[in-house]
């Protein structure tokens, strides 16, 4: 039998491409001899940019290495150039290219929300699309910074965060009215007028108008002294007090800069870091450092920022202006798309001199001793990922450790828990919670819980990562328990076919002393690491991560199943219908036990509607 010939590759390949295109705007990919995507990129002229590609020589060692492993290429034509840098960005977070900056963080951010569709408006925290009736502000940087920022504005502006339907059933003052964070519209402390100047007053300092609002709080407090009114001029003092802590929190608070995110980038070494300020209503709402994956030590400043942008904002709403520490590529072209996004103009800009440019330092300074840090944390993370590959006598170090855990209160409510590890650290976007399913499991039985875990999750993994090449395989299991546990997991993992994934059991030592565990392997003698070794630190570390995952996961669930409501499964049923019987009825209960007619008459209940109420409560 004749061997099969590999498929060329090369600048030769590319060249064959170049007949068949014109000079359209689009997206081009490169694709390697199995077909994966190793590069997407976008071009004004889709023939100038490939017949770049097809030159033998005059290439940086990172676009030589990926023309010389490309084995294929597709193209999408587009009307502009810029709907081709759109389209780039969007690809390029599908397909995860090896050779293209890649954003790996992408989590949403949260904002604060004033709601506007009740008489006496809810101030909370809001993550995801912004679908309720209200005013958003933000974004911040994170739940700690709007949860910081709530609290404050709770002791300034006495606006209640409590649910329509807790506010609706209220007959009393709740804690909050005690301790002065909360006006208690509910029980009519307050009346609909001063309810709605306290969110006027809320709203103005949201929008970077709080020296206004300061000064009419300390009029009212020096009337409130000379009609000797001290009680209330010394709550007013407070909320003064309490306003002033708020703009001390937030450290950096430009006079000439409105709304803007400061952007700045620091590279070293192949790694690089990016750190982003929010300023919003002359506020700063936080930072939040980035790490895009960059292929290769060749990668510029302006390649990789202007990466980081595209993929940042493809989902994200840009503020009208953006404050770099590095030029981008495309500047006018960047700004034109992020435009298109959000229907406004959307300035880019570099500054050198002034207050502007006195963020960007603050801001390079935090990436620089951000990456400095993630650098740091690196080195160690090897040695120990060397050490645990030396200790249980692994091939490599591992770039993906899995830990298993089960938690439940007697085979109530169990949940199946998996963390992962890699040279990063914890991954955690990559964690998974498992609801045990199986009605045929003894209660408490672990066993059985581990083995619908891992056939689940394995196969799942063989069906979404058949050929073991995105990175979604681990080099080892751990699994907390000892002989028989690893016995049971052997087994479970031989009925998926899955026999090469080593796996190592963690089982505290005869005193079940923390410290003195036991490692366990198939077919061989367990055995334990020195008291002081750090992989052993590292061990415990990961096993403990996994217990905290498997107890939130399971407190969180047990959490939902207490306070669920029967009105949420009955078809036909949602929010506002849920709210109207609630206020019509005052509970649940007490829906599920009126008759017909009474449910005929609660507002926007039908006629078919309270029979389906009724079959669903009588019927069970």
């Amino acid at each position: 039998m004749s061997e099969t010939t590999p498929p060329e590759t090369g600048h030769s390949v590319i060249q064959g491409y170049l007949k068949t295109l014109d000079s359209s705007p689009g997206v081009y990919r490169m694709l390697d001899a199995e077909s994966r995507v190793l590069y997407v990129g976008k071009a004004r002229s889709l023939k100038a940019r490939v017949s770049n590609y097809a030159r033998p020589s005059g290439h940086s060692g990172r676009i030589a290495r990926m023309i010389s492993e490309t084995a294929s290429m597709m193209f999408l034509t587009t009307r502009t150039e810029t709907e081709a840098l759109l389209l780039e960005q969007n690809l390029i977070k599908q397909l995860k290219p090896r050779y293209n900056v890649l954003l790996r963080d992408d989590k949403s951010f949260p904002n604060i929300l004033v709601t506007k569709d009740h008489d006496f408006p809810q101030i909370k925290k809001h993550r995801g699309k912004k679908v309720q009736k209200g005013s958003y502000y933000g974004p911040f940087a994170s739940a700690g910074a709007v949860n910081r920022t709530l609290n404050q504005l709770q002791k300034v502006f006495l606006l209640r965060n409590c649910t329509d339907s807790v506010f609706n059933t209220r007959t009393r003052p709740c804690l909050l009215y005690q301790i002065k964070r909360c006006a208690a519209p509910c029980v009519g402390k307050v009346t609909e007028e001063e309810y709605g100047a306290l969110v006027a007053d809320a709203e103005r300092f949201l929008s970077g108008r709080s020296t206004k609002v300061q000064e009419e709080l300390a009029t009212q407090m020096a009337e409130a002294a000379e009609a000797m009114e001290f009680e209330r001029a010394a709550a007013l003092r407070d909320r003064i007090r309490a306003l002033t802590q708020v703009q001390t929190a937030q450290g950096i608070n430009p006079r000439g800069v409105v709304e803007a995110d400061v952007i700045a980038l620091h590279m070293e070494k192949g790694q690089a870091c990016v750190q982003v300020f929010f300023i919003r209503a002359n506020q700063n709402w936080g930072n939040r450092d980035f790490y895009p994956r960059v292929s290769g030590t060749d990668a510029s400043e302006a390649e990789v920022l202007q990466a980081f942008i595209g993929q940042f904002y493809d989902d994200k709403e840009p503020p009208r202006l953006l404050l770099l520490s590095h030029p981008v590529e495309d500047p006018d072209l960047l700004s034109e798309a992020l435009a298109e996004k959000v229907g406004r103009k959307v300035e880019i800009a570099v500054p050198l001199r002034g207050e502007k440019a006195e963020l960007i330092e603050g801001a390079a300074r935090n990436a620089r001793e951000s990456l400095a840090r993630k650098m740091s944390e690196s080195a160690t993370q090897a040695k120990l990922l060397d050490g645990v590959a030396e200790a249980f006598g692994l091939e490599g170090p591992p770039q993906r450790i899995e830990v298993y855990d089960n938690s439940h209160i007697q085979g109530t409510n169990a949940v199946g828990a998996m963390i992962v590890s890699g040279p990063e650290g914890f991954m955690k976007n990559h964690y998974r919670k498992f609801n045990i399913r199986g009605d045929d499991l003894t209660p408490g039985d672990d066993f059985g819980m581990m083995k619908e875990v891992l056939t689940r999750r394995f196969q799942r993994l063989l069906k979404e990562d058949p050929d073991r090449d995105k990175g979604l395989w681990p080099d080892l299991l751990l699994i907390d328990g000892g002989a028989g546990q690893v016995s049971a997991v052997r087994e479970i993992m031989i009925e998926q076919g899955v026999e090469d994934v080593p796996m190592v059991g963690v089982a505290k030592g005869v005193d079940r002393d923390h410290g003195k565990e036991e490692f366990y392997r198939t077919g061989e003698r367990p055995f334990a690491l020195r008291h002081n070794d750090p992989v052993l630190y590292f061990i415990q570390r990961l096993r403990d991560e996994a217990h905290r995952f498997a107890i939130g996961t399971h407190r969180a669930k047990r959490a939902k199943s207490m306070a669920a409501n029967p009105l949420d499964d009955v078809p036909g049923v949602g929010a506002t219908r849920k709210r109207a019987l609630l206020a019509h009825f005052g509970s649940a209960k007490a829906v599920s036990r009126a008759n017909l007619a009474d449910l005929k008459a609660v507002d926007g209940i039908s006629e078919a509607l309270a029979e389906s109420i009724y079959n669903f409560f009588h019927d069970k």
